[in-house]
């Protein structure tokens, strides 16, 4: 399916539409070959909280951006080449469900759907994609990736030493001792 849209008109037109939505500040999307798989809505765990994300998935590369006007106008422009994405999925816990890790060498990081359905979907589409790209480049998976961030409120205890306990008033990510 990826090789009957690759060139076709209707392709170049979303792709089109997805580079306008960044505006003058986002990178030019639109190359020979490369085809919009899907777009949506995602829950990026942050720094401080959990943020509504628009991603979109090409068949090389993973884009996503803050939401300015939802469908019309996005910022902060993200590029994320396939073949160095590995994802793994994570338990639903609390509030957070339908999660699974997008890792890279230079950034990892998790996110969440609103439904487990949407979940499955996602995570067969980039599985698919970095299989397919990865097998026409002959490269081996990525074994390198960075540390995903682990919010102060999700450590119970010191991510370093494991044994120095936080408390809702003393929240931390590592106890400053080791």
């Amino acid at each position: 399916m990826v090789d009957r849209l690759a060139n076709s008109e209707a392709n170049t037109r979303r792709i089109s539409i997805v580079e306008n939505c960044f505006g003058a500040a986002g990178q030019p999307l639109t190359i020979p070959g490369r085809v919009l798989i899907g777009e949506g809505v995602l829950t990026k765990l942050c720094r401080k909280k959990p943020k509504a994300r628009q991603f979109f998935l090409f068949n090389d590369i993973l884009v996503y951006g803050n939401i300015v006007i939802q469908k019309k106008k996005y910022n902060k422009q993200h590029i994320i080449p396939l073949e160095n994405v590995t994802i793994d999925s994570i338990q639903d816990e609390g509030e957070l469900r339908n999660g699974w890790l997008i890792k890279t060498p230079t950034k990892s990081f998790a996110v969440y759907a609103a439904t487990a359905t949407e979940k499955s979907e996602w995570m067969n589409h980039i599985t698919k994609c970095v299989s397919d790209l990865l097998s026409k480049s002959g490269k081996a998976p990525s074994s390198e990736h960075a540390a995903v961030w682990v919010p102060d409120s999700e450590a119970a205890v010191c991510m370093r030493c494991q044994k120095a306990k936080f408390t809702p008033v003393n929240r931390r990510h590592h106890c400053r001792k080791c």
